[in-house]
């Protein structure tokens, strides 16, 4: 077996660094979190020449070594913690051809920790098109390193970097700058009382609050031996670093980089005009939406349908086919269906990432994270806020480990508590069973009416967060002010791998994640569905036939009436009905209510627990959507699935706190439960009050 090395990919946000990422492991990654931490970590593997292997970490983008979020100072403790398994033997930095100058900064500081470091210049294919040439062997003299040109989007000088990170011990480990010209009688006394550490090393561990091995901060900043200085004093020496480093940067710049602008022609300016317009700005985003959505209904349909009828016909051939039994019984009716119930909207799920991972490729979110900023502003909330807000449409968990990078405390907290509002992936599966069962086929300026309810939903979602945001902004009595700072990356065509591995990557957690509660819950309620006390159940068969003796009914018919009468007097029967009272009035029944109750632990879990609950003690081959719409309102009579009842339906859900999962994110990124059972009261008792107005005003 070869050896195994670590590579640390690091860059500033927007530099592509995900792009070589991707290029270098391919398939052959994860995601997870750093430990302890709610911070997103990428890692790979990628095969070296000489049958090396490179373990590869993609570090959150960094503009500098002085951290200011918590992303930036996972960055930092890495570099500084030699006994870390993650430590890097070679950090790749990865820079942007058009952004050199500002790229360079993160690198001299990275290079000055001693760390064999090889600099990427990516989007090569860009030069010629913007007249930028690069004199490389001037630049690696200066930069004491080695050079890969790069682009991934040709996939070139992905087989030179391969090259330069096996040979990585051939790098110069020697320093950009020497640390001492900031203050030199201040770091000669730092040498002078740490003789064995590196200099730059010291002087990270003073101004910034991470973890260092085996130094300790007080020690050195108690230490006697060198005059120690003041925040203030710090801060000023931190600016004088970055002063000298644009310095050295600039000189090596004036030979090693050529800009000849009149070459460089640049749609970008004229596009920011129209997309970032105060009026074209929204309208432009508003029809984007409106696209997706329809995309998403109408591309989805043919393989939804197929997955549905697929689903329906396992189930019946497992029952024809296996012995009968409770086994037979549980694959069919518990794991079968209640797995349908989350397979079924891969495609719609699969296309929605599809569409946020073009809009993040191109560049255009950033420039809607801009727009959004002028009317966030007046809700308490920040530009930033809508990073957490968008990517809530996939899911709330990461959404409020976004909200890490809001470094105002009272905007962070806001943001935590009505992210959950806006419409997440696992609520999809209920709208859209629910749209397809209560709001009728036809078009509006040919926009289905099923489009326009869901995005009508997804609107109200995020309505409700702002509209609660601007409320908690006039009620939380915390003083605060912040600026907002966004960069606007350059246009580009959305890479194919790139997107087609995120929405690989993201719908696979999505099933895996979600399929993994769905199986558990619908074999419980499998379990309460088939299974009952007393001679109500256990009789059945006698008490239906007796009760209906006079009506002549069919053998199916007769079947049907038993398996109905089981499933009320079944465990989940009973619980349904002591839950039923407080939910009638919302226009659910007993069934409705279980569905409710099971999907707090994942709102998705809504359509298995009812796929369950309808495919229990059936012979038939129907699609859950057809059981559904079968459904008899037992007291009104008619379909129980109704305008006014599936209105309701979708009204809680889009208010209600239905997620266990979130909960428990919020609990740990707010270090306390007051703010998690805040939400989930108010929440919920929001979302009862608002489906029990509109099923009353609808029926």
């Amino acid at each position: 077996m070869g050896k195994q090395i670590n590579v640390a990919l690091i860059g500033n946000p927007n530099t592509g660094k995900t792009s070589v990422f991707n290029a270098l492991t391919g398939l052959n990654q994860k995601v997870g979190n750093y430990p302890g931490i709610t911070v997103e970590k990428k890692e790979g593997v990628c095969k070296l020449p000489r049958g090396l292997k490179a373990h590869i970490i993609d570090l959150p983008g960094t503009y500098s070594l002085n951290a200011s979020s918590l992303d930036e100072s996972v960055v930092i403790e890495l570099l500084l913690n030699k006994n870390d398994k993650d430590y890097p033997d070679v950090a790749v930095v990865i820079t942007d051809v058009e952004n050199l100058k500002r790229n360079l900064l993160v690198y001299t500081q990275i290079k000055d920790l001693e760390i064999p470091t090889i600099l990427v210049v990516n989007m090569s294919d860009r030069m010629a098109y913007k007249g930028i040439s690069l004199d490389i062997s001037h630049l690696e003299e200066q930069l004491k390193t080695k050079i890969a040109l790069v682009s991934t989007r040709k996939n070139k000088g992905i087989d030179n970097l391969k090259n330069l990170i096996s040979n990585y011990k051939t790098l110069s480990s020697e320093p950009c700058l020497d640390t001492r010209d900031i203050d030199t009688a201040y770091f000669e006394g730092l040498k002078k009382a740490f003789p064995n550490q590196s200099l730059y090393k010291l002087w990270l561990v003073i101004t910034q609050d991470v973890n260092f091995g085996k130094v300790d901060r007080k020690t050195i900043a108690d230490t006697s031996a060198f005059k120690t200085k003041s925040e203030t004093d710090l801060k000023r020496l931190q600016q004088k670093e970055t002063i000298k480093r644009y310095q050295f940067i600039n000189n090596v710049l004036k030979k090693g980089q050529s800009i000849d602008l009149k070459s460089a022609k640049d749609l970008r300016i004229k596009l920011d005009r129209v997309l970032t317009h105060k009026v074209w700005g929204y309208l432009i985003f508003f029809i984007i939406l409106l696209t997706i959505f329809q995309a998403i209904y109408d591309w989805a349909e043919v393989p939804m349908d197929f997955i549905d009828s697929a689903f329906a016909s396992l189930s019946e051939w497992t029952k024809n086919t296996l012995p009968a039994g409770a086994f037979t019984n549980l694959l069919a009716e518990g794991v079968i269906s209640g797995l349908g119930g989350i397979v079924i909207f891969i495609p719609q799920i699969a296309f929605l990432f599809l569409f946020i991972s073009v809009l993040e490729e191109s560049g255009y979110m950033s420039r809607v994270v801009f727009l959004m900023d002028r009317i966030m502003r007046r809700f308490g909330l920040s530009g930033k806020s809508v990073v957490p807000l968008i990517s809530g449409t996939a899911c709330a968990i990461p959404a409020i480990m976004a909200t890490r990078n809001i470094e105002n405390w009272k905007e962070r907290l806001i943001t935590i508590l009505v992210t959950p509002f806006t419409t997440c992936s696992a609520r999809l599966p209920v709208y859209l069973i629910i749209i397809s069962l209560v709001i009728p086929q036809g078009r509006f300026l040919g926009l289905s009416y099923q489009a326009l309810t869901l995005m009508l939903l997804y609107l109200i979602g995020f309505g409700a967060a702002v509209g609660s945001a601007y409320l908690l902004n006039k009620f939380m009595k915390m003083k605060s002010k912040s600026f907002f700072v966004v960069e606007m990356p350059n246009y580009k065509l959305p890479l194919f791998k790139n997107v087609a591995l995120t929405v690989l990557e993201k719908t696979k957690s999505f099933v895996f994640g979600a399929g993994k509660i769905i199986l558990a819950i619908s074999i419980v309620l499998w379990f309460l569905a088939s299974y009952g006390p007393g001679e109500e159940f256990n009789n059945a068969e006698e008490i239906v036939t007796e009760q209906y003796a006079s009506q002549n009914l069919s053998q199916e018919e007769l079947d049907q009436k038993v398996a109905s009468h089981k499933l009320e007097h079944s465990f989940i029967g009973i619980v349904g009905r002591a839950i039923e009272p407080a939910i009638r009035p919302l226009g659910y029944d007993w069934k409705i209510g279980i569905a409710i109750v099971s999907s707090f632990a994942a709102r998705e879990v809504f359509v298995g627990t009812l796929a369950t609950i309808y495919s229990v003690g059936s012979d038939e081959e129907v699609t859950i959507k057809n059981r559904m719409a079968a459904e008899v309102n037992p007291i009104l009579g008619g379909p129980l699935f109704n305008l006014a009842s599936g209105i309701s339906l979708l009204l809680f859900y889009a208010f209600a706190m239905q997620c266990m999962s979130t909960l428990a994110i919020v609990k740990r990124e707010t270090n306390t439960w007051k703010w998690p059972m805040f939400q989930l009261v108010t929440m919920t008792a929001f979302a009862y009050i608002v489906a029990l107005i509109a099923y009353q005003l609808l029926k």
